[in-house]
């Protein structure tokens, strides 16, 4: 980065003292991860340079003959890695991943269903401060109030009720499986579209380690972040007689010209996806969430759903006080535990004052850290939670995390 610490020192000590937080703390919000060189090295390409409005071989502008050879290696890696039979990988995130989705199926004003924010939905599944929310008639589901769990019955009760046209199956703070073909049963009962959003999961359900939604969901959308570990973005897939709908919402419906850097940076990640070490990886991913969660329940601290079955978990700090989420958080942080505030299903206190906290193993298992790692981990976490009010723990576990991310380095 000798150009960039020339041309703006300024910007370049902000860089590197990023990259040395990243280093030097035990990152766990679950929807982060530590991408390759070699998908950071396609991130700053040329191929940031170009414009490439249309799809391959379908171009408005002159100039395309290598981008869609990169474009077209980026579909046809994902359609290989998760078994789909159409594949956009030109959407900018999840979010307009799921707008395109919108845009390609309902009329403002029509009816779907998705998960409730504070059940572990997203934004775009129906949150009314989103344009989900805003634009269409959102219907929630949530989970149950006793176990927090999905339950199916209730689901297919309140499609067969409100008849949507979109129902939206996903997570971002839900710990357990869900069922997408219980999903697409429901959505084909009431003459719905089925949207599958495994941005969370993608990577585990890419290597089999997290249920499929594939072959039978009708559309699926994730980002290629998160458990894909692959650069910031998002993907479409789809079976093939919804194709083209989905190929005009996402453009010219949403975008614009795509950013081929990053569709390159993807192709990259999905590679190594498909290589068998990824396998064990996302192993490693579910084996850390699931001893992290043990030793949390070993220390008093309450999860919902009593586990985890992916790469997350959702502590409960209600026994402790309600709202104290965003606390609890800070302090982790100034130990060098970063992680999120997060509402419970259910919870009492605000969004801005959460009772739970969102946590996972993606990074840590990136680095190398495997299940005893997890123990003096999930030890950290428990004593700050129990002593939220010791100035000097945190100092004390700082030192500590510290001579842990020495072990296990990264970049």
């Amino acid at each position: 980065m000798q150009n960039l610490k020339k041309s703006d020192p300024e910007l370049f000590t902000h860089v590197v003292n990023e990259f040395n937080r990243q280093r030097n703390v035990l990152n766990m919000i679950p929807s982060e991860n530590y991408v390759s060189k070699a998908v950071l090295e396609a991130c700053s390409t040329t191929l940031m340079n170009k414009y490439a409005e249309g799809y391959p071989e379908r171009r408005y502008y002159q100039g395309n003959e290598h981008v869609d050879k990169v474009e077209q290696i980026a579909i046809d890696r994902a359609k290989k890695l998760f078994g789909a039979e159409h594949v956009n990988v030109q959407p900018l995130s999840g979010s307009p991943a799921n707008a395109a989705v919108f845009l390609a199926f309902l009329n403002p004003g029509d009816t779907f269903m998705g998960l409730d924010l504070a059940c572990g939905g997203h934004l775009t599944h129906g949150s009314p401060v989103n344009f989900s929310g805003k634009t269409y008639r959102s219907v929630s589901y949530g989970v149950d109030k006793e176990t927090h769990l999905l339950d199916m019955n209730k689901v297919r009760e309140i499609a067969l009720k409100e008849k949507p046209k979109l129902i939206i199956s996903g997570l971002t703070a839900y710990p357990r499986r869900i069922d997408f073909q219980k999903f697409q049963q429901i959505a084909e009962e009431v003459g719905a579209i089925h949207l599958a959003d495994i941005s969370h999961v993608a990577g585990l359900v890419s290597s089999g380690v997290y249920t499929s939604p594939f072959p039978f969901t009708d559309i699926v959308t994730t980002t290629t972040h998160k458990t894909l570990r692959g650069p910031r973005g998002g993907m479409i897939m789809c079976k093939e007689k919804y194709a083209k709908a989905i190929d005009k919402a996402v453009f010219p419906g949403m975008q614009g010209g795509p950013h081929m850097n990053l569709i390159a940076a993807k192709a990259v990640c999905f590679k190594e996806a498909l290589e068998p070490e990824f396998k064990t990886y996302s192993e490693q991913i579910v084996k850390n969430a699931k001893a992290l969660a043990q030793e949390l329940t070993n220390n008093g601290i309450k999860l919902i759903t009593g586990g985890t079955d992916n790469h997350l978990i959702l502590i409960d700090l209600t026994p402790y006080e309600i709202g104290k989420g965003k606390e609890v958080a800070e302090s982790l942080e100034r130990a060098g535990i970063c992680l999120n505030a997060n509402s419970i299903p259910y919870d009492s206190s605000t969004p801005f004052k959460p009772s739970g906290l969102r946590l996972g193993t993606p990074i840590l298992t990136t680095r190398g850290m495997k299940e005893p790692e997890m123990k003096l981990v999930g030890q950290w976490i428990a004593d700050i939670i129990k002593s939220p009010n010791n100035p000097e723990l945190p100092k004390i576990i700082k030192n500590k995390v510290k001579e842990l991310c020495d072990r296990f380095p990264f970049y």
